[in-house]
């Protein structure tokens, strides 16, 4: 069993605005059997290689709360949902290896499209998640089914299952949750932002038949209507949640509901200096983006002002974002309020509470060695989570 011990780094735990200085980390096969201060950790042997970490913090394994592993992303990411299983399985492979080595360690895929695999037709990321099963090369996955929309709320999202009435959108939950889904996904969006396309009554009516199966539902929700409603409905989550206010923050804190956010994806929009590809989607250009942005800005403010826990997604291959970019949503959080340990927090551990995943996000001595080591200090200076050193 391989032994190795990094002396004399920095570690941010996400819990404190400061780093622990002068600490030893020692690992033994995949185990930490000591995490504390420089000199006090017991023995490693003659056979343990020794690494200086000096001016490296070692950070703890991030959780990316919305991605979607089987998607390539870039400016063309929705015209990718129909390329051929083979060519997404590929891309999901090239994921996996970019998470990893970009210190990412747990993803919570919340969509994907449904193929045939090994004779098996199912959403493809649960293909996936039951592949990389047990594969240290690869990051620890769980998975929704495809999305669930309301049949013609959404033009062109040929991708949704599209139910009809609230009988058809349990049916259509349960469905997935047979075939092995981790979570359910509900696409809340609709054609008038000032109507929900499901009830509240309508959506508890899915939140109760996960629950039974050990599951949970995450809502896409970008409107005032159709946020309220999922929110009441009982989901775990509100995903993207631009339209949350100081009203609907104060019950999303009551009920424990979390907040995912995905503000790297508008930046990367933003980027391109062109938005065709979102144009033809949602008729949105590149001010309405912004004006998206400031909203999204708007609803991470009045939530950590409530206290609602706040994740934090890439939206990496269901928006332009590429795999291994979670540090830019780390960075956009700390631009849109939140000091850079809450924003390191909703990366790491705050993820791990979202996922029911106790060991995500956290260092324990004992427990996994799911760490990375950066270079520099990633609570003055959040960029410093690109600058990855090591990846344990």
């Amino acid at each position: 069993m391989a032994t190795t011990l990094y002396r004399d780094a920095a570690y941010a735990d996400a819990r404190s605005d400061r780093l622990q200085l002068g600490v030893s980390l020692l690992v033994e096969g995949r185990t930490i059997a000591w995490l504390g201060p420089d000199g006090g950790e017991p023995d490693p042997g003659p056979d343990a290689t020794i690494v200086d970490a000096g001016g490296a913090t070692i950070v703890p394994a991030m959780v990316d709360s919305h991605s979607h592993v089987s998607l390539p992303g870039g400016s063309h990411w929705i015209d990718r949902i129909d390329d051929p299983t083979g060519d997404l399985l590929a891309a999901a492979e090239r994921n996996g290896e970019r998470l990893v080595a970009a210190g990412i360690r747990w993803a919570r895929d919340v969509g994907s499209p449904t193929r045939e695999v090994d004779g098996a037709e199912r959403a493809l990321a649960l293909h996936v998640r039951d592949h990389w099963a047990g594969r240290r090369d690869r990051p620890y996955l769980r998975a929704a089914g495809t999305w669930i929309g309301k049949q013609g709320a959404l033009p062109n999202a040929h991708f949704l299952v599209e139910a009809a009435d609230a009988d058809a959108l349990v049916e259509a939950a349960l469905s997935q949750l047979d075939d092995g889904a981790d979570l359910i996904k509900l696409y809340m969006d609709g054609p008038d932002p000032d109507t929900s396309i499901w009830t509240a009554d309508e959506v508890a009516r899915v939140t109760s038949a996960a629950a039974e199966a050990g599951a949970t539902v995450a809502a896409h929700a970008t409107q005032p209507a159709g946020s309220r409603a999922a929110v009441e409905g009982g989901v775990a989550s509100l995903e993207h949640g631009d339209a949350v206010d100081d009203a609907l923050a104060a019950e999303m804190a009551r009920r424990g509901t979390f907040l995912v956010t995905t503000h790297s994806v508008f930046r990367s929009w933003l980027s391109f200096g062109t938005t065709t590809t979102l144009e033809r989607f949602t008729g949105d250009g590149p001010a309405a983006i912004a004006g998206r942005l400031e909203r999204a800005v708007a609803a991470v403010r009045a939530a950590r002002s409530a206290g609602v826990k706040i994740a934090a997604g890439s939206d990496f291959g269901g928006g332009s974002l590429r795999a291994g970019h979670l540090a830019w949503e780390v960075e956009a959080l700390v631009e849109a309020g939140l000091e850079p340990w809450e924003a390191l927090a909703a990366a790491t551990w705050r993820g791990g509470e979202l996922l029911g995943e106790p060991r995500a996000g956290v260092l324990r001595p004992g427990g996994p060695s799911d760490c990375f080591l950066v270079h520099g200090d990633p609570l003055s200076d959040p960029s410093a989570l690109w600058r990855v050193w090591a990846v344990l």
